[in-house]
């Protein structure tokens, strides 16, 4: 199967290419079922390159499939290559695998829309794209694909370039937001990629990390360092996180498709991938740690006073993401890649909910008009809790476990990020459970929203049922039967360093249980019960409400040390250099021009005096000229 791996780009390719040349023709559905069954058949290669690997020796477990020379100039070569080990192939399982069914619930989702066609021709794009960064065996190549996918998030994203409202403003200004936010991060890639071609003469991962030895210091904490700043970008971290919350201007099953399976875990993967340089920067890898930190909690704050369900979940998205750069700073590479598969699960599976409930409400996603929607959306309410207990943590979900494992993993590392990462796992308990209570429970807060409600049914519902098995029994991935993902993942991320006791590690699991359970109450106390209690612990953050309804006011300063400077210097640049400097200087040389000509054609006037006239004042000057010179 491995022979055949290549495959794995053609389908999406082709999905893309069939709906964009012959999808005026189709009807709906066949341009649906061309771009899921590409990606069906991308996931069924992907299957196939799992099976390929697992007959191999573990020692073999990692394989180059050249496919042809791509760039071959003096002595830069950048050969178009796949590398085919267990962390490529996981991430091509979850990426075609949660994104098939994402596909597939926007068949129905996305029915009614006029430019359906162009919708799919992006979905598969970004499939492919996806593909390309993460099964690239270079970093050239993995940045092509890097490119790709904020190409295709710009499309997506602004999908409904011509809407505008209150919540997300223009919609095409949210898709430019995300464009503009992740050109700063692909910067720091392309100085890393630069840094060490100068430095090794080489961009192939196999290369970089077998001669990674011979940098210096310096060049390896520049390179990680830039590496981070490229991985903020693309994975939402402080501070280039303001992207992701407008993000939710696109359709919903895009912002699954973003928030859950592809663009933004771009960034978790390529610090494992590139695992081997950030060990030469152990300061850098502290760096990478608190930034996942202080994102997972500065997300998780802002998501508890969000209003639109949507927005909830980007935050939460934020917080996540956070929890996976906390776990590759702190060396757990592969529990992060645990946290990314099952966060790909319950969060494409919360999101695709959402969209159920926004299609259910005819567009409404303000829970404050929400309530007691369990009673008319009772499959989605179920579907929607059981993405809600994965993402608290909720004891023997997926999400409890590969959170845990990251946890654990920093108890040993740092004892305040241990704390501060628990605190934030309990307000992720208490916003999920907010989300849920103020919902799905309670009383109808607006009767007209409540009476006009319906549930979804057929493709918009059956496939979350696989999404939620997968919410619930995902954790199974790490434990100990056959092959658990953490040694399945030894060879491309290398061997845990922490191997706790069986006394420790149960101990930190029973805490995290109960820190869920404590989240879970203390949301279900203060907004089903509305108990003295609840509101007098919730009372507590009341000081900071403000602040995290304004998102920290990190959008406002950006706005007033960035953006309005830089509009400020353009519109001198254009207003005061450009019209009245050089066009002003153009203008002038060109009414001079204009004044010069005029007077010379009053001279060429056809007179025979006037030209007697000119011939006399031309003898005149030239016996001037010898009597003088």
């Amino acid at each position: 199967m491995l022979d055949f791996a290549w495959l794995i780009f053609v389908f999406p390719a082709a999905g893309a290419l069939i709906n964009l040349f012959f999808g005026a023709r189709l009807n709906k559905s066949a341009i649906g079922w061309i771009a899921s069954g590409a990606v069906i058949a991308a996931f069924a290669v992907a299957v196939g390159l799992l099976f390929g690997l697992l007959g191999l020796d573990h020692e073999h477990r990692a394989v180059t499939i050249h496919l042809w020379d791509w760039i071959d100039v003096g002595n830069f070569h950048a050969p178009a290559a796949m590398l085919v080990d267990s962390l490529s192939v996981t991430m091509a399982l979850v990426v075609t695998g949660v994104g098939a069914l994402i596909h597939i619930y926007a068949t129905g989702y996305m029915h009614d829309e006029e430019r359906f066609q162009r919708f799919f021709v992006y979905l598969n794009f970004f499939i492919f794209a996806m593909l390309i960064l993460i099964l690239s065996d270079n970093f050239l190549g993995m940045f092509v694909g890097w490119e790709g996918v904020g190409l295709a998030s710009y499309l997506l994203i602004g999908f409904y370039f011509d809407k505008e409202d209150s919540t997300y403003g223009s919609y095409a200004d949210a898709g430019k937001k995300a464009f503009i936010v992740n050109r700063i991060g692909d910067f720091g890639m392309m100085l890393a990629m630069m840094a060490l071609w100068t430095s090794l003469g080489t961009l192939t991962f196999e290369g970089v990390f077998e001669h990674a030895g011979q940098l210096s210091a310096g060049v390896a904490t520049a390179v990680c360092l830039l590496l981070l700043l490229a991985a903020t970008g693309k994975s939402a971290q402080l501070p280039l996180f303001v992207w992701l919350p407008d993000a939710m201007a696109g359709p919903t099953p895009v912002s699954a498709l973003i928030h859950a399976a592809t663009m933004v875990t771009a960034g978790v993967y390529m610090i494992a991938r590139t695992h081997v340089l950030f060990a030469l920067a152990p300061g850098v890898m502290a760096t990478t740690a608190w930034v996942g930190l202080l994102t997972a909690l500065l997300g998780a704050s802002i998501a508890l006073v969000q209003t639109d369900l949507k927005k909830i979940l980007a935050y939460s998205t934020i917080s996540q993401l956070g929890y996976m750069i906390l776990g590759v700073g702190v060396g757990a590479y592969a529990f992060a890649i645990f946290h990314l598969i099952t966060h790909a699960f319950f969060k494409a599976l919360l999101f695709l909910s959402a969209g159920n409930v926004m299609h259910g409400l005819h567009g409404e996603l303000d829970i404050r008009k929400m309530g007691n929607l369990r009673a008319k959306l009772p499959t989605t309410y179920k579907l929607f809790a059981i993405g809600s207990l994965a993402l608290a943590g909720f004891p023997l979900t997926s999400g409890f476990f590969s959170k845990d494992a990251i946890l654990l993993t920093v108890f040993d590392s740092n004892l305040l990020l241990y704390a501060l990462g628990l605190f934030t796992a309990l307000l992720t308990a208490f916003y999920s459970f907010r989300a849920v209570f103020v919902t799905f429970w309670g009383k109808p807060r607006d009767k007209h929203v409540f009476d006009h409600a319906h549930e979804s049914h057929g493709v918009m519902t059956s496939t979350l049922w696989v999404l939620a098995a997968l919410a619930l029994i995902g954790g199974l991935l790490n434990l100990p039967f056959v092959l658990t993902l953490e040694h399945w993942l030894e060879e491309a991320v290398g061997a845990a360093t922490f191997h706790p006791s069986v006394g420790l590690e149960i101990g930190l699991l029973v805490v995290s249980a109960l820190v869920s359970l404590a989240g879970i109450a203390l949301a279900y106390g203060r907004y089903v019960q509305d108990a003295a209690w609840a509101r007098r612990i919730t009372a507590v953050f009341k000081p900071l409400e403000s602040l995290a309804q304004h998102k920290w006011y990190i959008d406002e300063l950006y706005m007033t040390a960035i953006v309005q400077p830089l509009r400020a210097g353009a519109a001198f640049l254009a207003g005061i250099i450009d019209q009245r400097a050089i066009d002003g200087s153009v203008n002038l040389l060109g009414t001079a021009h204009l004044a010069a000509g005029n007077l010379l054609r009053r001279v060429h006037n056809g007179l025979v005096p006037t030209y007697a006239l000119s011939l006399f004042v031309g003898v005149v000057a030239v016996l001037l000229y010898f009597v003088f010179v």
